[in-house]
């Protein structure tokens, strides 16, 4: 008999009798224990291959830049269109799996998200490629809203810290072989490439899916907050575009202005439609455990740190350095070596000490990797960033797998999929926002240093807004072949003074967002908040 049935054990209900229901609190509903290892399999499968898609991406971004002549707002929305669908629809996608069952919704995310990566592959415009990104988000919103919901009911005890602790080694070694396999496919055959290898992997997720894992869902699951859903989707959208359209306007522009001032309207409109509906698919209650709003924080500002930052390290050494994506991908391998390392340590130890003497230290190593990698100039080597790329992997890998662990650990696992599904949105924010906000400062800064600096440049006159385009684009290159012979070398060499002064600004960003953080974890995740799970 499933959980589905309505005789199935609920917490708070009846106490269960005979060999059979007492078998099933001991396994975990939902999941026998024969079938409870397939199902890490599954989830570790469709997560590895969610995040080795976000690392290779980082990877091809100038490639895809120069074969679809992209410009600098082209590549935002490129991470942007996905990272935007994922946050919009995760909440909504974890009350359809909690309503309709877990298994099914997971199986359909995995189906969405390979056949859109089929559709990135044979993208001939960045347009094309920015929706196939956005149908991207929509498989990826339910596979992100269900995984950690059907590790959480698959596994109990002991074995749960087990399968958190091999879920977080995965995801550390998604990130490590990404970057390296990036390189590799875009160099070797072409940036399509790094869409297409997702299509075995996705089958045979699929298949493990249907034929070894049980179904789970939440008898008591309501409808979707379809209201919700739409003030949601249009706050995050305003904000999104607003931010990334002020780094070709400015904040003064009309357009900025008026998403902004929607962005501003609609986010409290949001939060009183939650609390007054019986539906809401952001539960505001969670909000007064303040271990689940210090796991929302860390989550947060992991994405807007360290992983927003992946874009514009990958543009300084393919667009500044010279490096092809291979090469750009083998020197990015030093954050994955310190991310894959620390993974290891920290999910044997989520199971054994406070998690968030893992999680805060781990954001204050971020921010400290951040800090460290500053100040670079036009005459820096990309061996400057090696002690911050490795003491920012190590921070990243010690706090992913206990956050997983955090963010269904406060509640009963009849509530897994809303909990893991507002912890994945929130991280999904991050990136998006994260996105838009340094490229913005980005581009500031870029604009202001060529215009303090152009006098320096006989000659240059008129072309400062030229240049910082160029810079910004990547386009640089060609640019200088259009200009006079004498100033070609000086323009270079501002350009690149230009880029690393954009540069170290965001670091400076990223390690304050990484670093507040850090302190606010280890104020307010309390091991006392963690919710009691059935013997």
């Amino acid at each position: 008999m499933s959980d589905t049935e309505p005789d199935a054990p609920r917490p708070g209900g009846p106490r269960a009798t005979g060999a059979g229901r007492r078998h099933r609190l001991r396994t975990g509903r939902g999941a026998p224990a024969a079938n409870k290892w397939w199902t890490l399999s599954a989830v570790c499968l469709g997560t590895f291959m969610l995040l080795l898609d976000i690392t290779i991406v980082n990877v091809a971004l100038p490639d895809i830049q120069r074969s679809l002549h992209a410009s600098f707002s082209d590549l935002q929305w490129v991470v942007d269109a996905y990272s935007l669908t994922l946050a919009a629809l995760l909440l909504t996608a974890g009350s359809l799996a909690d309503l309709y069952g877990r298994k099914r919704l997971y199986v359909i995310g995995l189906t969405v998200f390979s056949l859109a990566s089929l559709l990135c592959g044979l993208a001939g415009s960045a347009l094309m490629l920015q929706l196939s990104r956005g149908l991207q988000g929509i498989g990826g919103s339910i596979m992100f809203s269900v995984s950690l919901a059907l590790l959480a009911d698959a596994f109990r005890g002991k074995d749960r810290g087990v399968a958190f602790g091999v879920w977080g080694t995965i995801t550390g070694l998604a990130v490590a072989v990404g970057p390296l396999l990036g390189g590799v496919l875009t160099t070797g055959l072409s940036w399509e490439w790094i869409f297409y290898v997702n299509l075995p992997i996705g089958v045979i997720a699929v298949a493990i899916t249907l034929r070894k894992v049980a179904d789970s869902r939440n008898p008591r699951a309501r409808r979707p907050d379809w209201p919700g859903f739409v003030l949601f989707t249009a706050a995050l959208s305003g904000l999104v575009y607003a931010l990334i359209q002020s780094s070709h306007e400015s904040f003064s522009d009309p357009v900025v202005i008026g998403c902004l001032a929607g962005a501003a309207v609609l986010t409290p409109v949001f939060v009183l439609v939650e609390l007054r509906t019986e539906q809401a698919m952001f539960d505001l209650s969670l909000f007064r455990k303040p271990t689940f709003t210090g796991g929302l924080v860390a989550a947060f500002a992991l994405s807007a740190s360290v992983l927003s930052l992946l874009l514009y390290l990958v543009l300084y050494l393919q667009d500044v350095l010279g490096f092809s994506a291979l090469g750009a991908g083998v020197r990015l391998l030093l954050i994955s070596a310190g991310l894959l390392v620390m993974s290891t340590v920290s999910g044997r130890l989520s199971s054994r000490m406070p998690v968030r003497f893992l999680i805060g230290p781990g954001l204050l190593l971020v921010g400290g990797g951040l800090l460290w990698m500053r100040g670079l100039d036009a005459a820096s080597q990309w061996t400057h960033l090696i002690p911050g790329l490795i003491m920012s992997g190590a921070g990243l890998g010690l706090v992913n797998p206990p956050l997983a662990s955090t963010a269904v650990g406060v509640v009963q696992p009849e509530h897994a999929g809303m909990a893991s599904g507002i912890n994945s949105t929130f991280r999904q924010i991050g990136i998006a926002t994260g996105i838009a906000l340094l490229g913005t400062l980005f581009s500031g800064r870029i604009k202001a240093y060529v215009s303090d600096h152009a006098d320096t440049v006989p000659g240059l006159g008129g072309h400062a807004a030229r240049i910082s385009t160029a810079v910004e684009s990547g386009t640089i290159t060609r640019t200088l072949d259009s200009l006079p012979a004498g100033i070609r070398a000086p323009v270079r060499r501002l350009a690149t003074a230009a880029f690393t002064s954009g540069l170290d600004e965001i670091f400076l960003v990223g390690a304050v967002i990484a670093l507040a953080a850090g302190v606010v974890s280890l104020a307010t995740i309390r091991t006392k908040d963690f919710a009691q799970t059935p013997s």
